[in-house]
């Protein structure tokens, strides 16, 4: 009886083990205006689970160092509002471009990003989101995506414990990164595998051409990704509803149910295993509303982990 109730227990052990380790993190991109340490606290006031910031002004090239007083207060912060590594996906600036094809400028840009993953790096965040940049028409995109490693591996040689991860692009203009063929052209590059990934952002996969505005569509995606890339490589999404339609190119967000991807699409993501600890990141317009998407994204997945 012993040894029967002994592999009772285990079993039930491993069961809630199991449930434990199936967590779904949902958030948005909250302000951290006023210093880092605030952004643990605005996404504890949306209901959040994750969260995505801005470790400095992401529209100007330098930024004061992070003081010790603001990283640990961010670390507390994060430690009384529950958020640990795996919820918290900082979003790099907009202006750097790791494939500039001008000497200079690149240089520039891969300056910029090492300080941003130094300072992930100080606040205890094992990952940051980035697009990984733009040919101008002066070079080939093949020449852009060598450019684009080669900045990361500088990056990841400069840092530790923090993972690049790049982010699929809209299409528009000469940014790549928009095929998943691209992405995997960049992870070829790069040496150390184990910190690199990738961020999905649904509207931008949608109107670079993978039609979301089904769940065929989603799952279509999906195994494109597993084959091209590998889900292994998978370490968030961004959610976000599409103005514009499959193929435009036209990166233009919209809040859940309000574009042209739809509610069904979103549903799925919130109950797709796939998507378990990893940061799922609202970035839709209309801030307002994101405690009732978070909240709507919540339930769904919560049908499935129950």
């Amino acid at each position: 009886m012993g040894c029967k109730h002994a592999n009772v227990v285990k079993r039930y052990s491993r069961k809630s083990e199991q449930i434990c380790n199936r967590m779904k993190y949902i958030g948005a991109h909250v302000s951290a205006a006023g210093g880092v340490a605030n952004a643990p606290i605005n996404a504890t006031a949306i209901g959040a689970t994750a969260f995505a910031l801005f470790t400095k002004n992401q529209r100007q090239w330098r930024a004061p160092a992070l003081t010790e007083e603001e990283i640990e207060a961010f670390k507390k912060n994060c430690r009384i509002n529950n958020y640990r590594n795996g919820q918290i996906l900082p979003h790099n600036s907009y202006l750097t471009n790791l494939g500039n094809p001008e000497l200079e400028k690149r240089q520039q840009s891969v300056n910029a990003f090492i300080d941003e993953m130094r300072r992930c790096q100080q606040l205890g965040i094992d990952r940051l989101n980035f697009h990984p940049g733009s040919h101008l028409k002066l070079i080939t995109p093949e020449e852009c995506l060598t450019y684009i490693a080669e900045g990361i591996n500088l990056a990841l040689d400069e840092t530790t414990n923090v993972c690049a991860v790049l982010e699929n692009t809209a299409g528009q203009g000469t940014n790549l990164g928009y095929r998943f063929e691209q992405l995997a052209e960049i992870i070829a590059q790069v040496k150390d595998k184990s910190r690199i990934g990738v961020c999905i952002d649904t509207c931008h996969a949608h109107v670079a051409g993978y039609d979301l505005s089904t769940i065929a569509g989603y799952e279509a995606m999906m195994a494109e990704f597993e084959g091209i890339i590998g889900l292994q490589y998978l370490r968030g999404m961004h959610l976000n509803d599409a103005m514009h339609g499959v193929g435009s190119k036209k990166d233009r967000h919209a809040p859940l149910g309000k574009g042209t991807i739809g509610l069904d699409t979103f549903r799925a993501i919130a109950q797709d295993p796939r998507t378990e600890n990893l940061p799922l990141i609202l970035e839709t317009p209309e801030p307002e509303r994101w405690a009732e998407e978070i909240a709507m994204l919540k339930g769904w997945a919560e049908e499935t982990l129950s």
